[in-house]
């Protein structure tokens, strides 16, 4: 899922928004809290897209046998993503 960098922007805000209104979390200084959630989504969607090009390359590699064997792109995409972030610890 990608999103624009106004949509991270929003999503930090109402994130740390809603966090402070909970009583979850306590700031001196909501705009550091914001910029810091807004990074941690922007590291997940960049490491989610590093897995994406790593899922896109193996493919690749085997582009022959899946066409030869009518393997459907899309479902070997998403089965060896799946088993790539197991085995990175990386959740989805």
């Amino acid at each position: 899922m990608r999103l624009s960098r106004s949509e991270i922007e929003h999503m930090g805000f109402s994130i740390v928004k809603n966090l402070i209104n909970d009583n979850k979390i306590k700031t001196k200084d909501k705009n550091f809290m914001v910029e810091f959630v807004q990074d941690l989504i922007t590291d997940e969607f960049q490491t989610e897209e590093k897995l994406d090009q790593e899922v896109r390359q193996i493919l690749n590699k085997h582009r022959e046998k899946i066409r030869s064997e009518n393997i459907e792109y899309q479902t070997m995409f998403r089965m060896i993503k799946s088993k790539l972030a197991k085995e990175k610890n990386i959740v989805l």
